[in-house]
């Protein structure tokens, strides 16, 4: 499974949800490919992933994709990020 991560910038906080969403791949045994990217891009690359993570203040920026954008409100917080990955399995 392919994951895109967005953030504003693409550096911060999206590089931190990928290394959560890879940790909690992991412990499911999933195998992902995770990648990050700001939200200006995002839009772009969005429908070569099968599934977007991003926080709600940009969720709005990617509409219009065909994959599914899922918001994450705590980019640290490994249950929800579970919770999401769960839904995908």
């Amino acid at each position: 499974m392919n994951i895109l991560c967005v953030c504003g910038n693409g550096i911060g906080t999206s590089v931190l949800l990928k290394v959560n969403v890879e940790t909690v791949a992991e412990e499911l045994g999933l195998d992902v490919n995770v990648t990050t990217s700001d939200a200006g891009s995002a839009k772009g690359t969005a429908n070569m992933n099968d599934l977007v993570l991003t926080s709600a203040e940009l969720a709005p920026e990617l509409e219009g994709t065909t994959t599914p954008v899922e918001v994450i409100h705590n980019f640290v917080d490994a249950d929800e990020v579970r919770g999401v990955l769960e839904r995908y399995m």
